[in-house]
């Protein structure tokens, strides 16, 4: 009888445990955009890659548009667990002490989209995501979202005409840096808060992509706009490391295969996103598009040429040299 019962107990226990390992792993996404920005969709595509290819084993949600946190709020929750995947652009791993992202931010430092992506592919992106380890966050890719647009209630076409506005800046120091050396007064605040405070006259301008302008409706309370391709606008897909680690090898293989599909997919539309969003703001009459001439862009080149010596004191020198050398500027 006793054996019986003991047979029984293990019987139950390996039932309990069966059920137990059957249990999806649960992936929690957030960010700060919509879904119909690349970004937005970029995820919605891993959630579909992981999914299949680890036959439901794992389970992604996906929390856009600050669902669950704002931009300030992400990383806490992703090293307390809250979260375990993050895509936020790249100046937000200074406050955790990684400086270093902050030099992506500087003006004109890409020769477009193939420098850009000779940068990230290379060792300089490669290199700034090994940085983030020593804080329990592992990088997985780069996610393109563009180069920045600028705008305000009048044109901006040469330095002079920043003076004294209030700029919208999502926290990037060198944002403040260059925003400044412009006359202008940057203001940090969060992406979900920007449309409202444009629109009630709180700031002044913003600068983010055309597809940000478009899906967020800023065109709509901004009566000009700069295609000025001044900085660009990228994301590190970021996880927790110790949920990372943690995961079957089998299972953390095919998460990694989905993000690398899911990142060719992600960058491969946000260029034609940007250029249909450009057409899009066009065509609905509600501003003003103004491209800078030859003069007009060297002016700014000329105003923001000290920001690369001055950021060498918030991010370090070499990172500054390296990127200098990768664009062939000569500071």
């Amino acid at each position: 009888m006793q054996r019986r019962t003991a047979l029984s107990a293990m019987g139950l226990a390996l039932a309990s445990h069966h059920a137990f390992a059957q249990q999806p792993i649960v992936i929690k996404f957030s960010h700060v955009v919509t879904d119909d920005t690349p970004k937005g969709k970029g995820a919605l595509k891993f959630k579909e890659l992981a999914e299949k290819y680890t036959g439901g084993r794992v389970k992604v949600e996906v929390y856009p548009n600050s669902t669950l946190y704002k931009d300030k709020e992400e990383l806490d929750a992703l090293n307390s667990g809250s979260v375990q995947m993050l895509a936020p652009s790249t100046a937000k791993f200074r406050p955790i002490g990684v400086p270093e992202f902050e030099a992506m931010d500087l003006p004109f430092i890409f020769n477009g989209e193939e420098g850009y992506y000779k940068t990230v592919d290379g060792p300089i992106g490669g290199g700034l995501l090994k940085r983030l380890e020593a804080k329990g966050i592992t990088g997985l890719a780069y996610w393109d979202n563009g180069f920045h647009m600028v705008s305000a209630n009048r044109p901006l076409l040469l330095p002079a005409d920043f003076q004294g506005l209030k700029i919208r800046i999502s926290g990037s120091k060198i944002a403040d840096l260059y925003f400044r050396k412009m006359g202008a007064l940057p203001q940090i605040m969060a992406f979900s808060e920007v449309y409202h405070a444009l629109q009630t006259g709180v700031v002044d301008g913003c600068e983010n992509t055309p597809s940000n302008y478009w899906t967020q409706k800023f065109h709509e309370v901004q009566k000009h706009i700069t295609v000025s391709n001044h900085a660009h606008l990228q994301y590190a897909v970021v996880t927790n490391s110790k949920f990372w680690n943690g995961l079957p090898g089998d299972v953390r293989g095919q998460l990694t295969k989905a993000m690398a599909e899911a990142t060719r997919y992600t960058n491969s539309i946000a260029k034609q996103e940007n250029v249909d969003a450009l057409e899009k703001i066009k065509a609905s009459g509600k501003t003003t598009l103004h491209y800078l001439t030859p003069q007009q862009r060297n002016a700014w080149v000329v105003a923001l040429k000290p920001v690369y010596h001055e950021a060498e004191a918030r991010v370090g020198k070499q990172v500054v040299d390296d990127l200098l050398k990768s664009a062939g500027i000569v500071a």
